[in-house]
This record gives structure tokens, sequence and C-alpha cells, in this order.
């Protein structure tokens, strides 16, 4: 390591210690003199001491000597005591019980260490993250005061579906045509279940305005998932019916302005074929958003009126596992159509494929045209596919949400479904006389 590079690190240990260090000393700032174990400059010179105790054991990017480790765990033993020492004294004068100071200073002893032995980034970005967690005393306690156990139980059900189940999902293909993969089928339950806790949370948090920015960002990842879960709660009454139909059309008109984007990004010669119908049923599908959310006076829907905007549980893992199941087989389905039947039945394919996804299946056909494809056909099998989307949602409010949701979400589609159809009507080239 040269010279450099050394005084860089050693630098970096220092800087972490004094960051760390200004907001312990901050948050003590009207202790009297000598009554705490450490502020600003202490949590500086433990982050100095760490550094060069690690310029002494060792070399950046090489193994520790059995002298280096020895002496690098005598000097983390003897540090840690001294600060447990000093802070057992402090909170027994303070009548207090709190283990945060003593941790801060070991970790900032470590990473000191660190930034002279090992990854200068990870070690400045873990310095950041100890400063911010520390900083964040109060809303964390305060958050953590208000969850309530559906909340606490849904997060570590998703965490678990992220970080334990999906490293161990099969990635290898099942079933015939190429078969469905179930990572992939996995990656979109998880998607449906951070929909669903996307939208409580911007429902508890922001009321109307959550239900409206929920479904859009849902939108972008997945209106078929904001559809499932708005019709959800819609049959537990977890919310107002007007709240739960915008979500519904704010992320329909999502989707429709999607697939433009993605075929203008892909295919812009298509646009001309394809963009009014979208652009129109976005429109109107946002016009029913907003409708739903602002316009309605309360007086003329009384039952809605007096539902809080509220939603009683984050999501529900039977109904996210049910989804993913859904969507795997329509995918094989797809799959065994398109190669059964060639590319005669593409619009067919590309219904039976949009009931799973509209993204994947534009994204295919703009790669069809020129050929096989036509400009015009291919455009009328990604307006296909986008419509059996759309009708598709009406079935998911049948099925799931039904009475006067089940009503709405119909209104919503076939309204959409009829403004998309008359602007492509519109648009298409018409014969020569």
């Amino acid at each position: 390591m040269d010279l450099e590079d050394q005084i860089s690190r050693i630098a970096l240990a220092l800087g972490i210690g004094l960051l760390i260090g200004l907001e312990r000393g901050w948050r003590t700032r009207e202790a009297a003199p000598g009554s705490r174990t450490a502020g600003i400059r202490t949590f500086a010179i433990s982050g100095l001491l760490g550094g060069i105790l690690g310029a002494i054991t060792g070399a950046p990017g090489t193994a520790l000597s059995t002298a280096g480790a020895i002496l690098l765990a005598v000097g983390f033993v003897t540090y840690a005591a001294v600060i447990a020492a000093f802070c057992y004294a402090e909170n027994r004068a303070d009548e207090t019980f709190s283990a945060t100071t003593p941790i801060a200073a070991m970790l900032t002893f470590v990473l000191g260490t660190y930034a002279l032995i090992g990854n200068m980034w990870l070690a400045a970005a873990s310095g950041v993250a100890a400063t911010a967690i520390l900083a964040a005393r109060e809303e964390l306690h305060g958050w953590v005061a208000q969850i309530t156990w559906p909340e606490l139980r849904s997060g570590l059900v998703l965490l678990a579906m992220t970080c334990i189940a999906l490293p161990v999902m099969p990635t290898d293909p099942v079933g015939p045509y190429g078969g469905v993969n179930p990572r992939e089928v996995w990656i979109i339950a998880i998607v449906l279940a951070c929909v669903s806790f996307l939208a409580y949370v911007a429902i508890r948090y922001y009321g109307a305005q959550g239900a409206l920015l929920a479904g859009a960002l849902g939108g972008l990842v997945s209106s078929t998932a904001v559809t499932i879960d708005s019709a959800r709660r819609a049959a537990a009454r977890e919310g107002p019916l007007d709240l739960l139909t915008a979500s519904v059309a704010i992320a329909s008109a999502i989707m429709f302005l999607r697939v433009i984007v993605i075929v203008a990004a892909l295919k812009p010669t298509l646009l001309g074929l394809t963009a009014p119908a979208l652009a129109c049923a976005s429109l109107l599908a946002g016009g029913f958003a907003a409708y739903f959310a602002y316009s309605r006076q309360p007086g003329g829907n009384a039952g809605d009126a007096k539902q809080p905007a509220r939603f009683r549980n984050p999501f529900s893992l039977g109904s996210v596992v049910g989804f993913a199941i859904y969507l795997a087989i329509v995918m094989a389905l797809s799959r065994v159509v398109g190669e059964s039947l060639g590319t005669a039945a593409t619009i067919l394919g590309a219904v039976v494929a949009g009931l799973a996804d509209v993204d994947a299946i534009t994204v295919s056909l703009t790669r069809l045209t020129p050929t096989p494809l036509t400009a015009e056909h291919a455009a009328i099998a990604i307006l296909a596919a986008v419509a059996s989307d759309t009708v598709s949602k009406i079935g998911i409010g049948a099925a799931i949400g039904r009475g006067r949701f089940a009503l709405r979400i119909a209104a919503v589609a076939a309204a959409c479904l009829l403004a998309g159809a008359a602007a492509f009507l519109f648009t298409l080239p018409r014969p020569a006389h």
C-alpha cells in the first residue's frame, strides 16, 4: 500500500469517526461537561485508532497474518472493555438502560479498521448508514410504536418471499413447449405482494390521494396486480369502493401509457397504429379515476361515505400465491397456443398471453415486424393483448370483488375498450379506390 492510499484510508477512518461522533455529540449537546462517555472527539479518535491498528495489522486485499489477527482481536477487546466500563458507569449515574453508545463506538472502531484493510466504499457507506440509523431514533421508535401485528407479519412474509424463498427457486423451465420458469412466477408473486403492501401504506398515510398514488405506482409494474388487490379489499369491505375503483382505473391508464412507451422504444413505426387507441383509452381511464376519487359527492353514496379509507391487512399470502399459480397456467397455455398454431394464430396467442403479461407479448410482437408480421397485423396483435388484459379485469372484478365493484370495473373496462376500438378503426389506412 503506497503512502497516498494509506493517507486516504486513514482520513476515511477519521471521517467515519467524526460523522458518527457528530450525531452522538449533537444528541448529548446539552449534557454537562464530564457527564457523558463519548462525544465527537472520542468517536473521531476511536475511528482513527481503529484505522491505525488496521494499518499495523495488514494491507488491503491480503489475508491477515496470525500475529496481525491476534493484535487486531486484542485491540478490539481492549477498546470494547474500556468503552463498556465507562458506558456502564454513565448508565448508573443517569439511571438509564441503553447500549447504543457503546455499540456505536465499537462499530466506529471496526469501520476505522476496515477502512484500512478492506473496501473503502463499503466502509464509507456503512458509516453513513450507521449515522442515519442513529439520527432516526425518534422516527424509528414512533414507527415501532404505531406498527400493528398484521403489518409486521406481512412485512416479514414479504422479506421471507424475497430473501429466503426466491434464491432457492428453480430456474429451469417446467413443462412442455419451453415450460414455465418457477423463479419468474415467484417474482410475479413478490410483485403482487409489493403492490398490495404499497397500497396499504399509501392509504394509511395519504388517504384518498394515497389510493391514486398506489394505483399509479402499481400500474408501472402490473395493473392486474392492482386490480386483484383492490377486488380483494372490496370483497372484504376494506375501504370505499370509489377509491378502490379509482385505483384500478389509474393503474389501467398507466398500463396503456406503458405499452406506448415500449412500442416507441422498440418499434416507433407502429406508433401510428397503436398510440391513438392506447392514448384514448388512457385518457378515459384517467378521467374515470379522477371522477371516482374526487368528483363523487358523499351524499350520493352513503355507504362509501361512512366507510373509512383504511386497509386492515397489507396483503394475503393465499391470494398472492393463487395469482402466481394463475399466471403460470396462463403462461403455459400461451406457449402451447403459440407453438401449436404457429404465426397464423398470432392474434389468438397475443390474447392468451395478454391475460398474464402485456409487456412481454408487446416486446415479442415488435420483434416480429416487418417480417413475418406486417405492421398492421403486429399492431392488431398488440392491441388484442391489451384488450385481453382489460377484459381480464372484468373477470377479476366479478370473481373476487363482486357487487358494485364488479359493475364499476366492467363499466371502466368497457368504456376503454370502446374508445380504443373507435380510435383504432379511425386510424386504419383506407383502401384505395
